[in-house]
């Protein structure tokens, strides 16, 4: 290694509200090894701030919602150094993963992206099938390189065609869903997001559509993608995505009929 190679700096970045159950775990697993934590809050009322401020994160707020992607842009240009690692409050960074981005952040190479491999624990219990394991996501990048596009939901990170899309080691641990609750409230959030962005996209569906694209996210997350191997959470949990595929096609169309 060169001594006289000045390291490049590394940020992690996040969006966040009401957060405070999950926030100090996440912070804990990056503390010290980032050159800064920047966190934009779209209106806690809880601990939140508090506990971002104890981790001395760069805290800002923005309420006017524009929706996930929008969210994620705005507090890209709150950033400051050389590379943002982008992270949610439910996620925690492992050991074996550090070392990688770090090994990536010191390499530097140009025109790259990199993606990070999620294990998600849900009701319990990890989820290594079902098509959840391993989910490679785009979390690491040059500031200056890549970003958030518009979506309201499900958004992704847009980069030149060119380049390179490398894998990290190690995976990000993410601490999906507490309870059924909490399962129904955030994917009723997401499937409203999904069908205002599909409506103003000026597509429709039908009733049918709903049933089909369910019952089809059953059988592939259940049966073809071995779901069954994950014991009763894979089962509740191919239940729940069917019921949740069911309900953002029944608002799309729903917004979308013509006094059916």
């Amino acid at each position: 290694m060169n001594r006289n190679k000045k390291m490049p700096t590394l940020s992690v970045a996040m969006i966040v509200k009401n957060e405070a159950q999950d926030l100090a775990a996440c912070l804990e697993t990056v503390k010290g090894w980032v050159n800064e934590i920047v966190i934009l809050d779209s209106g806690s009322t809880d601990e939140t701030l508090q506990i971002a401020e104890r981790f001395d994160a760069k805290v800002y707020i923005n309420t006017d919602w524009q929706g996930f992607g929008k969210q994620r842009q705005l507090a890209q240009q709150y950033v400051t150094s050389d590379y943002v690692l982008w992270l949610d409050a439910d996620e925690r960074v492992t050991p074996e993963l550090q070392a990688s981005i770090l090994q990536a952040v010191e390499n530097n190479e140009q025109n790259t992206v990199y993606q990070v491999s999620r294990l998600s624990e849900v009701f319990g219990r990890q989820i290594t099938h079902s098509g959840w394991y391993p989910d490679y996501v785009v979390r690491l990048y040059r500031q200056d390189f890549a970003q958030y596009g518009d979506e309201l939901v499900h958004e992704k990170v847009h980069y030149p065609k060119n380049a390179q899309v490398k894998k990290l080691k190690g995976d990000l641990l993410h601490f999906t869903y507490k309870d059924i609750h909490h399962y129904l409230v955030k994917s009723a959030s997401y499937a409203k997001a999904w069908a205002i962005q599909r409506a103003n996209a000026g597509k429709k569906a039908s009733l049918m559509d709903g049933v089909t694209h369910a019952l089809g996210c059953f059988i592939k997350m259940y049966l073809l993608k071995a779901g069954f191997l994950d014991g009763k959470q894979g089962f509740l949990l191919a239940i729940l995505s069917a019921h949740s595929t069911f309900v953002k096609y029944a608002d799309l169309w729903n917004r979308t009929r013509n006094n059916d």
